[in-house]
């Protein structure tokens, strides 16, 4: 049955139901076994499992991320909540010396399936210390899987692939979509790494769009519809893998390409997907590709220059008129 939930709630949901299903499932993070939850998703794990599989911990993210690992190695699928992908950054020692290797050390013989929850704010003053999205980073990593789900059902789908998956896996959630809803089935489902979805149909542009930058690039799409010009949307939906084959197949058709991301425009995934793209179809382009980011600047604190740090639509409407008139 389908009904309308929260992105917060769809991932509420996912760890109820991975729990229920499977008794090797963990929950660790400051604060989970609070009532209110972390921003809600995890409301009600505590009263329903116990302090044995939700367990609060401290402000020590190395540690528990190594224990997350051990956890792991002996048997149970964690699922570890860093409320700030900031300060996830103290545990990089385990996720890149560590988890990342491990199939690989192993031969292929032995899995770590530990899931990640990094939490990326936005909005009422966050600042350089909690906002930053640094998917690119670990997409860099070989032996980590990275998501960044834009919907509710991609939420929930993603999550409960990542827990009962063989490999650890970083779901990088944009805390301004947590009050996003959408239709979600009640029933458990999965939803695949490595696997893009196309949100609109269009000829004339391929937009693809990343995590909160999807419902922004789906409006300004409908105005420029509404002028004459038909622009495909792509939801990346995760990082590593990347779905090669489906952005190829959509420039392929419409010649022109724009990558909307959430992230520092240098260095980063759109490069990535620009690179891959004319590596393949340079000859065929119509126009040069262009990269809507946020500045190689860190978050400004004050709302009023915030407002002005993230694109809006009238950042998307004229970076993609610039590229029409290229």
């Amino acid at each position: 049955m389908m009904r309308k939930i929260t992105f917060a709630k769809a991932i509420n949901e996912a760890l109820f139901q991975s729990m229920e299903l499977s008794q090797d499932v963990i929950v660790l993070g400051q604060s989970v076994d609070n009532k209110s939850g972390i921003f809600g998703t995890t409301t009600g794990l505590y009263d329903e499992f116990g302090s044995d599989r939700v367990q609060d911990f401290p402000n020590a993210e190395n540690i528990m991320t190594s224990t997350a690992t051990g956890s792991a190695l002996a048997g149970l699928r964690p699922v570890i909540i860093h409320q700030r992908l900031d300060f996830m950054i103290y545990s990089l020692d385990v996720i890149v010396n560590w988890m990342s290797l491990w199939r690989f050390k192993s031969n292929g013989k032995s899995g770590l399936p530990v899931t990640i929850r990094a939490i990326v704010g936005k909005g009422w003053g966050q600042g350089p210390q909690h906002s930053k999205s640094l998917h690119a980073w670990f997409a860099h990593l070989p032996g980590i899987k990275v998501a960044i789900p834009s919907t509710a059902y991609d939420a929930k789908g993603l999550l409960l692939e990542s827990i009962f998956g063989e490999d650890p896996s970083i779901i990088i959630e944009n805390r301004s979509l947590f009050s996003m809803e959408d239709n979600v089935p009640e029933a458990p489902y999965r939803v695949r790494f490595g696997k893009s979805i196309k949100r609109r149909n269009g000829n004339d542009l391929t937009l693809v769009a990343i995590g909160d930058m999807v419902p922004l690039a789906l409006r300004v799409a409908e105005y420029f519809k509404d002028n004459n010009f038909d622009i495909e949307v792509i939801d990346l939906r995760s990082a590593s893998p990347i779905d090669h084959k489906s952005i190829i197949d959509s420039v392929t058709k419409t010649k022109r390409l724009a990558i909307a991301d959430p992230a520092w425009k240098s260095v980063g995934l759109a490069s990535e997907i620009i690179t891959f793209v004319y590596e393949s179809l340079g000859s065929e382009m119509k126009s040069n590709p262009i990269r809507i980011c946020l500045p190689d600047s860190h978050t400004p604190v004050a709302s009023s220059l915030e407002s002005n740090y993230y694109p809006n639509e009238e950042v998307f409407i004229s970076s993609i008129n610039k590229l029409i008139n290229n």
